[in-house]
């Protein structure tokens, strides 16, 4: 290449000699994508040196490039950011004490951000406290054959290993349906993935334990593994039963009725939990044979009846407590059970305290995902883009055992039209067994797999009918007077609509779009993209039982208030609103009110925080206690009208009346699990929330790097109790959905040993992901008939607004397409990486490194 001119037979001779003599390592894997990038930075290079000759006036043969090439080499721009939030502001008149509607910070706010709030692991030590740390699987599916921790309880300050056959009560025990016991606390007989404990050792220190840990010997004798969804299918491994739904004739409408039939398929992959305090408890044992657990848990009631069951000893021997969370997501329900008895059943063994503390590495290989699923489909339409029928069969990665997956799909059914109507359905879902950590609940329980395939969905009729995304998805929203797939009422759909013309009148999305497609015939290299999706979510407990809650709330003669609940906080602000709801009626100020942490031994039988149904059980049972309570102190209000409330306070105690009451909250109706074949006209919600988001992004065509330059969401909260929590909790979920769809990939070893380990290989979102401009807006004059002061919960289903950031890329990547005289529609699955996205850009550089690969590109697996 020496002396050679710099030009376009110079630029075809290094990327053949690249693409041919530069093998890269299958180590690693993306083979097609490095090569790809390869490729792509020489070429880069070579354009900016054609710039910088052009700029010289050098003249160096026949270089002739459009100006949008120029794009190749400009940065995508990020500016500052910038953020506006809108909402409601409380009635005029309302007292200034009562803080229901008002925009309050949480309850710990100070103490979060100087970290002074105290979690599980900041707990002091007591004397004598001991650490407990984990032996785990090595394999994916193997017998064991013996366990021998001889060198490890040699060393010093190691005082024993603990194994299942120390668990002196059910070392088998189920998490959603407890009558399917296909857990255990030890594995005693054969291990089903990597990652699972088989024992554990109890030491002096932390570091001692861990070290120990890793001597204790394991011998197995392996046994044929399963990991992804595709090998599932192939051997027939699932769990049963498999789910149905069906309305309408669907073969008939598909082959008789509609204009066009359209099939795909569509891939979402898992997502780590990465809460950022890891599954820590500590267990002390106290006399009378009682144990006090202090645990990182979504649901204390599961962990107090699990160590019950574990040690053989009744429930009320039990106590477990939690004053914060340090996130959860839905990782913190069922698969820290296990986690909690473990260090139980250790405690028990030496009864001293114990302590368990996961790191992050180990965290993510013991502990479950959300769960991957695949889907086919065919969708029928009419030119004009109406949907007539759709045919889907879901397929799903449960893991290794049964957990809540029969739920999760459950959801996924429910969310599978998300707000368009589908008059004619069939769908059937299938739960995969693998030996992968068993899948497991998060943020959004299945919907936001539901909410991919429709949306998928919708992408492949627009593009097949050319017709506009935005026209398709606007006259298939649901109407007043419909019913959903699941066969729900909608009695305030119109909110839905409200918020999509909203949002297309708040994001100025028609201009945009103009100018989106403006930037892309001038840009080569550099493409943009702008979408605009709606969501509709149910809020509501899977299961008729769980859909209660309780408090306990304490007036004491100073007038002061303790309030009490069985709900957990973990960041979503359940506490202060709770303080709020308490204020409002006891008419006082909240600085009077003081909120304990919560414990089994105050509110039993908790409801586990989850689906967003927090503050509808657990306000409703504070607004329950409260208002007992004032009418016990009514006629001593009636009596002293001008009285203080120390005074009504005093006279009703030295009146021995009682001021501590119990509040209770069921929802009055039965909420089941799901809809299918087999009980049709269930009721599955307390309410529906409603939402839209417009995405705009920027792509670099070559290295498949991307930037999100402005999010607008409006969503609906019906009246809500504290807007700066709402818009809060929007934000987050917004952007833990972007991670989803977006940026966030699970990869496994062959072997079943999970790759993507900590923040150093598993990809989460940034500062630098934040949208440039992020608006965010709650619906006015919405209020909810069923819901709590008329607001909605709003905690899970902003989620399902960050697949919008992928339709958005979807847009980008379409328009590099066309200017490569690549047409049609194309498959992108979720998460878009950087390497979907590059590959999906399909262009002279991407056919040149897919034409030199030699071996398939396996090193890893996407379950």
């Amino acid at each position: 290449m020496v002396n050679r001119k710099w030009d376009t037979s110079l630029l075809e001779d290094i990327l053949s000699a690249l693409n041919t003599q530069l093998p890269l390592s299958p180590d690693g894997g993306m083979v097609e994508y490095r090569k790809s990038l390869l490729l792509s930075f020489f070429f880069k290079f070579y354009l900016k040196v054609v710039n910088e000759l052009k700029s010289s006036g050098t003249v160096s043969g026949s270089i002739e490039y459009p100006s949008s090439y120029a794009s190749a080499n400009e940065p995508i721009v990020r500016n500052a950011m910038e953020a506006t939030q809108f909402y409601p502001d409380v009635p005029e008149g309302q007292a200034t004490n009562d803080l229901v509607g008002r925009a309050v910070m949480n309850e710990s706010g100070y103490k979060l951000v100087t970290g002074e709030a105290v979690y599980c692991d900041d707990i002091a030590s007591e004397p004598g406290e001991l650490h407990f740390a984990f032996v785990t699987s090595t394999k994916a599916h193997a017998k064991i054959i013996n366990i021998n921790p001889k060198e490890a309880l040699a060393l010093k300050g190691v005082h024993a290993f603990v194994g299942a056959e120390d668990v002196p009560g059910l070392n088998n025990f189920g998490v959603y349906d407890e009558t399917i016991s296909d857990e255990e606390i030890f594995a005693s007989d054969k291990v089903i993935h990597v990652g699972q404990p088989i024992g554990g050792i109890i030491a002096e220190s932390f570091g001692l334990a861990r070290q120990a840990a890793k001597m204790v010997k394991v011998e197995y004798k392996e046994l044929g593994h399963i990991l992804t969804i595709q090998e599932a299918i192939d051997n027939e491994s699932f769990l049963h039963p498999f789910m149905y739904l069906e309305n309408g004739d669907v073969e008939h409408e598909l082959l008789q009725s509609s204009d066009k039939v359209i099939e795909g398929e569509v891939y979402i992959g898992g997502q780590s939990h990465f809460y950022m305090e890891t599954q820590t408890c500590v267990v002390r044992p106290r006399e009378e044979d009682e144990l006090t657990i202090t645990a990182s848990t979504q649901d204390l009631l599961g962990a107090q009846m699990l160590v019950a069951q574990a040690l053989g000893v009744p429930a009320n021997k039990i106590t477990c407590k939690v004053r914060r969370v340090g996130g959860a997501f839905g990782g913190k329900i069922f698969r820290t059970r296990g986690i909690i008895a473990a260090c139980a059943v250790a405690a028990n063994k030496v009864w001293r305290p114990v302590r368990l503390v996961l790191a992050r590495g180990e965290d993510m290989q013991i502990v479950g995902a959300r769960h991957p699923v695949t889907a086919k489909y065919r969708v029928g339409v009419t030119r004009t883009g109406h949907l007539k029928a759709l045919d889907a069969d879901i397929f799903v990665n449960a893991g290794c055992t049964t957990d809540c997956s029969h739920v999760v799909a459950g959801h996924i059914m429910s969310q599978l039209h998300n707000a368009y109507r589908i008059p004619v359905h069939r769908a059937s879902i299938k739960l995969c067994k693998t030996n992968i950590p068993s899948s497991t609940a998060y943020r959004g329980f299945g919907t936001p797999q539901g909410q991919m395939i429709i949306e998928t969905i919708i992408d492949h009729v627009s593009k097949s009918c050319e017709l506009a995304p935005e026209y398709i998805r606007e006259i298939n929203l649901y109407k007043e007077n419909d019913v959903d797939n699941t066969f729900q009422g909608l009695p305030d759909i119109e909110n839905l609509r409200r918020c999509w013309q909203e949002c297309i009148l708040k994001s100025d999305y028609e201009k945009r779009k103009m100018q989106v497609d403006n930037f892309n015939r001038n840009s080569r290299w550099k493409k943009r993209g702008i979408a605009v999706v709606p969501q509709k979510g149910q809020i509501g407990l899977p299961c008729g039982y769980l859909n209660q809650g309780a408090a306990l709330v304490h007036i004491y003669k100073d007038g002061s208030v303790l309030l009490t609940h069985g709900g957990i906080e973990m960041g979503q602000g359940l506490y202060t609103k709770t303080v709020q709801v308490a204020s409002r009626v006891f008419q006082i100020s909240p600085n009077l009110i003081h909120i304990n942490q919560t414990s089994t031994d105050k509110v039993p039988n908790g409801t586990r925080t989850v689906a967003s149904s927090g503050t509808e059980l657990y306000g409703h049972a504070v607004k329950n206690a409260c208002e007992m309570l004032m009418k016990r102190l009514k006629p001593f209000i009636d009596d002293n009208p001008k009285g203080s409330w120390e005074d009504w306070v005093s006279a009703a105690y030295y009146d021995r009346v009682s001021l501590s009451a119990t509040g209770f909250f069921k929802y009055p109706k039965l909420i089941a699990g799901h809809v299918d074949n087999n009980n049709i006209g269930a009721c599955t919600n307390y309410h529906f929330s409603y939402g839209a988001a417009c995405c705009e992004v920027e792509i670099d065509c070559l290295t498949g790097d991307h930037q999100l330059l402005r999010t607008d969401i409006v969503m609906d909260a019906g009246k809500s109790l504290n807007p700066a929590l709402d818009i809060g909790q929007i934000e987050g979920a917004f952007i833990q959905g972007y991670g989803l769809y977006v940026v966030e990939e699970l990869r496994y070893t062959k072997e079943g040993r999970l790759l993507t380990l900590g923040p150093g290989m598993y990809n989460l979102p940034r500062a630098k992901n934040i949208p440039c401009q992020f608006n965010v807006s709650l619906l006015k004059d919405s209020p909810c008939k069923v819901g709590l002061y008329s607001s909605k919960s709003l905690g899970e289903p902003p989620l399902l607004l960050g697949v919008g950031v992928l339709m958005a890329i979807k847009n980008a990547i379409m328009s590099a397409r066309l200017d490569a005289g690549v047409t049609g529609y194309f498959r992108l699955d979720s998460p878009a990486t950087a390497e979907r996205i590059r590959l999906a850009c399909s262009d002279q550089l991407t056919s040149r490194a897919k034409s030199t690969l030699e071996t398939e590109d396996d090193f890893f697996v996407r379950p």
